[in-house]
């Protein structure tokens, strides 16, 4: 009888304890959907919300998360997931073959190519010492020079540089002032296409670059001592080949020939890093170039449609919801993505790599590095946050994941879109309620 009562006790402990801790949870969950109901700067527009339990494999909270919404930046994710799939430790440069004498050679869309941060030079230094006759085989590339939906009146500015199959220095030209106060670039070769024009009068000292072609107009005033603007430049192969022997010193002509079968291949810059630049500043040149890299490894020619495409179908075909993705970057308001949808690739990222710390070191960390840097604060002086950041204008989202004071392992992704108030309004907003989630989950 004695051993009959306990049993009972003990059952009935074990379902108050169980009771007590689905009901924990369901107020949280109650508290959460609060701070959205009562928040004045979520509810005028279109917000989408998805918390996930890593550990438990479950969702915790959703709004709006099988709506689709534009994902910005966000869309950077599916880039570095595609990369983990297709790519191996290093960014392929170059592929090339040997012919007696000559060296012929195809671009791979390499972003770390001489860029200023990555200083890719393995590719580079493979042709300066060849001793062969070089010969650039181009034509591997068969999409346009933007992304489908870009602005195309962002054309000057830095974060739009245009997409090709060998870029040289990221694309961009970097115009500053010398110590005598003299205009001056890089790479010194564009300085031919310097144009000062008097009847250039902005409202303070600004190189513009005509929207055909190279030709940069500065006006007829000094430049400030502390000058400095990125401007990208207008590509072509032409200019490809003329950059590329104003830097090698070696001649280097033009071939029409299709990649070969035994063509080999150069590595580069180690991945993660060429990764790691492109999630933590939200780097749009490395990501569409990331996506012809895959191409490149995939097929014989650079498309950025051909490697999207290949990745929705073998390896983002579990997804609850299609994708509508159109490039690397997420520039074009084209793309569309759902916030569970970015959850199940988050989780999917997670357990490609099979290493949390690896994968916080790549992204943006609340408090410490990268576009959220100045967004949260830290606990104690460590990062709870880690997430990619997404911006156009009216549109703002944050996806990643998320450490709580008690170490639940937890995937957020949260969408704002249509909003005309400040984005740091909604910045501040979406910080606050992740931040009440890591303090009280």
């Amino acid at each position: 009888m004695q051993r009959k009562v306990f049993f009972i006790i003990t059952l009935v402990c074990c379902f108050l304890i169980q009771a007590n801790h689905a009901d924990a949870r369901r107020i949280k969950k109650r508290k959460i959907k609060k701070l959205f109901k009562h928040s004045a700067i979520l509810n005028d527009h279109f917000t989408g919300f998805a918390l996930y339990d890593l550990d438990e494999k479950k969702m915790i909270y959703e709004q709006n998360a099988d709506k689709y919404f534009i994902p910005a930046s966000n869309t950077k994710l599916f880039t570095f997931y595609t990369c983990l799939k297709m790519l191996g430790d290093s960014i392929p440069a170059l592929k090339y073959v040997i012919h007696n004498d000559s060296l012929i050679f195809w671009g791979t869309g390499d972003p770390s190519f001489l860029h200023d941060d990555l200083r890719g030079v393995k590719g580079f230094n493979f042709l300066k010492n060849s001793g062969k006759k070089l010969f650039f085989a181009s034509g591997s590339y068969t999409s346009d020079f933007y992304g489908g939906g870009w602005a195309w009146d962002n054309y000057s500015a830095y974060y739009q540089a245009e997409i090709n199959e060998l870029p040289i220095e990221g694309n961009v030209a970097v115009i500053y002032a010398d110590k005598n106060d003299s205009l001056q670039a890089s790479p010194p070769y564009l300085k031919k296409y310097f144009k000062c024009d008097s009847t250039y009068l902005p409202d303070h000292f600004r190189v513009r670059r005509d929207f055909l072609s190279n030709t940069f107009i500065y006006p007829s005033t000094a430049p400030p001592k502390t000058f400095r603007q990125d401007i990208p430049w207008k590509t072509s192969t032409a200019l490809t080949l003329a950059l590329l022997q104003d830097t090698l010193k070696e001649p280097v002509n033009e071939i029409h020939l299709p990649l070969p079968d035994d063509a080999k291949t150069i590595y580069d810059e180690v991945a993660d890093t060429v990764y790691k630049h492109m999630l933590q500043p939200s780097d749009n040149f490395i990501a569409e170039q990331l996506l012809l890299v895959c191409s490149s490894a995939k097929f014989k020619t650079l498309n950025t449609d051909s490697v999207i495409n290949y990745s929705k179908s073998h390896f983002l075909n579990d997804l609850p919801d299609t994708p509508q993705w159109v490039d690397g970057s997420g520039l074009s308001r084209q793309n569309l993505f759902t916030p569970r949808s970015i959850i199940t690739l988050l989780a999917k990222i997670l357990d490609e790599v099979k290493n949390d710390d690896l994968i916080h070191s790549l992204m943006p960390a609340g408090g410490v590095i990268g576009t959220i840097k100045t967004a949260y604060k830290t606990d104690n002086g460590q990062p709870f946050v880690w997430a990619k950041t997404g911006s156009l204008n009216n549109n703002y989202n944050q996806s990643g994941y998320l450490i709580t004071r008690k170490g639940k392992r937890l995937a957020f992704s949260f969408m704002n879109n249509n909003f005309t108030k400040p984005s740091r309004q909604l910045r501040d907003e979406m910080v606050s309620i992740i931040t009440y989630i890591h303090d009280n989950w």
